[in-house]
């Protein structure tokens, strides 16, 4: 097949969707299609909304997949007649984030029209479908393919997932992801802060740390504030050796995100036997089993969150528990190559 993707900015860019983006890339070349990269600039919204003064659809396809990240910039070029299928990659809607509902009313029209100019729908949670289905008009070729899951190799063995939930001293916590608002830092400081014996606990900060500036600024400002400083150190992005590493000594994963469209880095977590916290809003449920492998807090709910963590900070063997129920999770999840078959599956049937 010749095939396009459209994104913005750079597939090697550190986030779960372009990581989902990537990989399929990579599937689909390693089974002999061509895969042509079209990439848009980043701007602001407003900025992506007047690209559709200019931009067309790219020639010379079978069929183009586009990142729904893109929908501001294309819902010119989509309504122009198109001679190939055009199938969008949903992550998670803009209009499902956390915002003033006049906002998100606002970004639900623009996702809407571009949501009922596409052909079909590469889904990759059944919420995300279910968030779609919702806004578009009739029904439309779909699947729903989980991300990929097993970038780190084998899971963490067992014995030694329950050896390290026996260790003593301050529970391990990791935050791995974005410093941005929607993934709730600022949540899980605030829980921290809440609880009375703060050395009880040790958070480790993983991720970019450049994208929103002014909010990790904060964030880590109150962190750090006196005279309660918390037991934290912040690592900013990490190549795979020292990630593997911080994930084999970490005891709990926690990213109270306010959304997640499918939540790639519970399971990620879950590889390595640690029980993931998340939060009610969004896809989290699909991998989180309240109280069984984790737990699921309402969003910005930090007084629950610190409820949560004082509990497995308290009683190891609840935390050993959830650890073997984690990577129990983690392997049932099907594996990339199956999930990214079936992708390649549903695009050819797209093209009869």
């Amino acid at each position: 097949m010749r095939l396009g993707l459209l994104i913005y900015g750079s597939l090697d860019t550190l986030s779960g969707g372009y990581l989902y983006d990537r990989k399929l890339v990579e599937y689909l070349q390693t089974q002999g299609d061509t895969v042509e990269i079209t990439s848009l600039p980043w701007r602001n919204y407003a900025g992506h909304l007047t690209d559709n003064f200019r931009f067309r659809l790219p020639a010379g396809l079978d069929l183009l997949i586009q990142d729904e990240l893109n929908h501001p910039s294309l819902l010119s070029a989509n309504h122009h007649p198109h001679i190939y299928p055009i199938i969008s990659l949903v992550h998670h809607l803009r209009s499902s984030e956390q915002r003033p509902a006049w906002g998100n009313w606002f970004y639900r029209l623009i996702e809407k029209r571009y949501l009922d100019s596409v052909d079909g729908f590469i889904f990759n949670s059944q919420t995300t479908k279910r968030v779609v289905n919702g806004l578009v008009e009739g029904s439309k070729p779909n699947i729903v393919a989980y991300p990929p899951t097993d970038r780190f190799g084998h899971p963490m063995p067992e014995d030694k997932v329950v050896a390290r939930a026996h260790e003593t001293g301050p529970l391990r916590i990791v935050f791995l992801g974005n410093v941005i608002p929607r993934k709730c830092l600022h949540v899980l400081v605030t829980a921290l802060h809440l609880q009375p014996k703060q050395s009880d606990f040790h958070l480790d900060v993983i991720g970019g740390i450049d994208l929103n500036r002014s909010y990790a600024s904060a964030v880590f400002h109150s962190a750090y504030d006196l005279p309660n400083p918390l037991n934290m150190e912040i690592h900013g992005l990490l190549d795979n050796e020292n990630l593997i590493a911080k994930l084999k000594s970490a005891q709990v994963l926690v990213v109270p995100s306010s959304y997640e469209g499918f939540g790639i880095v519970y399971l990620e977590g879950m590889a390595f036997g640690l029980p993931a916290i998340g939060t009610t809003s969004g896809a989290a449920s699909e991998i989180i089993s309240e109280g069984e492998n984790g737990y699921l807090v309402p969003p910005d709910d930090a007084t629950m969150l610190a409820e949560r963590l004082a509990a497995l900070a308290n009683d190891r063997e609840l935390l050993v528990q959830m650890s073997i129920k984690a990577l129990m999770r983690y392997r049932q999840q099907p594996s990339w190559e199956e999930t990214a078959g079936m992708i390649r599956e549903f695009l050819l049937g797209c093209l009869r």
